[in-house]
């Protein structure tokens, strides 16, 4: 039913209200970022598999000058896609996690205590079956393709099966993909580096020290922290460690505090209200109209504490949530799931590689999960969330097995031969794929015996 002040806006409603508003709907709702990112993911395969792919070559390697006379980075486009907007994406992934420490699903050790031990099997059982077929060479090297879990297509499928999810089951795969990303972020900073710059990457540590600093002092300004953020990226890049790493570890330097507590802008808010009510004598002329100067104040206000009630870390997370989203993750997916399928998947059955990662994300990350949980629960360190069955872990671990964007950001870092990258891209699109399906399978069967 609509509120008052739905229709109050919906009367008053502009031509471009009523084009935009379905576009809004959409994005609001939580299946939308994966939905996006399977569109992309289509255009990305069905574009590399037309008579246009030789525009993708040149367009991706095109060179993009960014900088200052003394500092000039000059890449392709590939580069800034996956090096600095990925940055983004993992500032916003630190912002989560920070959020999740303190306040969310990994506030408190026994709270976190499953979704850790279901990362941790999502992690070490995918990584030793890819390394029992791929033990030696540059193969080796991708043994961390099947650890990672992609929130997004994962939520995304779990949003599709509606109130047959319970909800805890939702906070469950959130808090594990969460820790998950943690663990990914570890690999890619441990042993993703070749060589590192100490003198830059301690001038990133003594600008990750003066980010710290300004929390501390109460500093709340964005801009600030964006200038500083820059030159911690710049950093990293010179330093040899990913500079998509400093997009983390800049999230946790963001403010979470809160200036003044909600009971008082509630009351204050309420004070402003009446003031403006109480003012109502601007001028006024047909749709248009003018506030008095004690009403611009009162909004003035207002706006204020509306910032002060709210964290920059909760702000910033909103704010770029959506970027990342529908703009950010789609751009990786259309710049990195360029498959050639008659090449790719003619070497699937043939390929180590490819089985490798197949059969870490269908077998090896869902059977690593449910033994981890079941360890913690048999041991009495955590217990199963209320509504949540086994039936719903081996769903849920199922779908930790969607590894896509994080699967092929890794392979991007463990790999340099063009074939090798090939074969490991189209295993991760065959093993996503079946673990998507078989755990939204798994999820509607559950919900199915639950209520027989």
């Amino acid at each position: 039913m609509q509120n008052p002040i739905s229709r109050l806006f919906n009367q008053d409603a502009q031509p471009i209200d009523r084009l935009i508003s379905p576009a809004q709907r959409f994005t609001q709702q939580e299946a939308a970022g994966g939905i996006v990112l399977l569109i992309a993911a289509v255009v990305a395969i069905s574009f590399a598999n037309s008579p246009l792919d030789y525009i993708f070559g040149p367009v991706t390697e095109s060179h993009f000058l960014v900088g200052f006379p003394d500092v000039i980075i000059d890449k392709p486009l590939h580069f800034w896609i996956n090096d600095a907007l990925m940055a983004v994406f993992f500032f916003v992934v630190g912002l989560e996690i920070k959020r999740s420490l303190f306040l969310g699903e990994l506030a408190s050790v026994r709270q976190a205590a499953l979704p850790i031990f279901a990362a941790a099997g999502g992690m070490i059982v995918p990584a030793a079956v890819y390394l029992l077929l791929n033990n030696q060479g540059e193969a080796a090297r991708g043994w961390a393709i099947p650890m990672s879990t992609d929130i997004a297509f994962s939520l995304g499928v779990l949003a599709l099966l509606g109130s047959r999810a319970p909800l805890s089951l939702k906070a469950f795969l959130t808090a594990f993909a969460i820790v998950d990303d943690i663990g990914a972020i570890v690999v890619i900073a441990v042993f993703f580096t070749e060589t590192i710059s100490w003198s830059h990457l301690g001038f990133a540590a003594v600008m990750l020290g003066l980010l710290v600093a300004l929390n501390l002092f109460g500093v709340r300004n964005i801009i600030v922290y964006l200038l500083v953020s820059i030159v911690i990226w710049v950093s990293f890049f010179e330093s040899g460690i990913h500079p998509t790493i400093s997009g983390v570890l800049i999230a946790l330097t963001i403010p979470l505090r809160v200036r003044i507590q909600p009971e008082q802008f509630a009351a204050r808010a309420r004070a402003l209200i009446d003031i403006f009510e109480r003012d109502g004598s601007g001028e006024r002329r047909g749709a248009f109209a003018l506030t008095t100067e004690s009403q611009h104040g009162a909004l003035e206000e207002l706006e204020e504490l509306s910032k002060q009630v709210e964290s920059p870390l909760q702000r910033l997370e909103h704010a770029l949530h959506p970027w990342v989203a529908f703009v950010i993750v789609p751009l990786f997916a259309l710049a990195n799931a360029h498959v050639h399928l008659q090449s790719g998947f003619d070497v699937i059955f043939a390929s180590p590689v490819a089985w490798g990662i197949i059969l870490g994300l269908v077998v090896g990350k869902p059977i690593g999960i449910v033994i981890f949980v079941w360890i913690a629960v048999k041991t009495g360190i955590a217990s199963l969330p209320r509504q949540i069955g086994w039936l719903h872990i081996w769903g849920a671990a199922l779908l930790g097995g969607i590894g896509f964007t994080m699967s092929i950001f890794v392979t991007g870092l463990a790999f340099s031969d063009a074939d090798i990258i090939l074969q490991a891209k189209a295993g991760i699109l065959v093993g996503s794929v079946l673990a998507g399906v078989l755990g939204y399978l798994i999820l509607f069967r559950s919900h199915r015996i639950r209520t027989v």
